[in-house]
């Protein structure tokens, strides 16, 4: 199964191909389209959009894991990185990939044990996995880690069932307002 992670962002989006093989995960490509800061938005969305399929072409993969989003104190942030997102869910669209989505504390908690990790915790786990000794960015890394995490998070699936992957639903806490007086 060959999978495409993608860590979007409207100025670099961020890229990892890996191949998992015999038991094994190889990293096959990874790196950045980057889009001047100059640009028109729509430009930048443009080469991006351009940039995944020509990726998407050359390595063939048959899925597409991207980083779901995340809720961020600064509006023009979240909404910028939702375009992107859906630039890339788009190009994924186009070149018939399946696409599954992962929070960003669900890919260091399968990659590290830890959901809090810091991105250089997550990158010392996969350049140990992977074999490779550095990365282009933080963005190539990244995606390269959301790759990893869906390889890894399938292998469970197959072995252990959907179930069992399936978060916890959290404790409710009890309030002086719950006990009828």
């Amino acid at each position: 199964m060959r999978v495409i992670g993608i860590d979007p962002g409207s100025r670099v989006c961020g890229y990892g191909v890996l191949e998992s093989v015999n038991g094994g995960v190889a990293h096959i490509a990874s790196g950045c389209i980057t889009a001047s800061p100059g640009l028109p938005v729509s430009k930048r969305l443009s080469i991006i959009y351009d940039g995944l399929l020509g990726i998407i072409k050359s390595h063939s993969p048959l899925i597409m894991s991207v980083e779901s989003m995340f809720f961020s104190k600064n509006a023009r942030s979240a909404i910028t990185l939702g375009e992107a997102r859906g630039i890339a869910l788009l190009a994924a669209s186009n070149s018939g990939l399946d696409v599954c989505e992962y929070s960003p504390t669900r890919v260091k908690l399968a990659l590290t044990g830890r959901g809090r990790a810091t991105k250089s915790d997550v990158r010392r786990m996969i350049t140990m996995l992977l074999d490779v000794p550095e990365f282009e960015s933080d963005d190539a890394s990244d995606a390269v880690a959301i790759a990893l995490c869906h390889i890894h998070l399938s292998r469970i699936e197959q072995k252990l069932g959907k179930e069992f992957l399936q978060p916890r639903r959290k404790r409710r806490r009890f309030t002086l307002d719950d006990i009828s007086s």
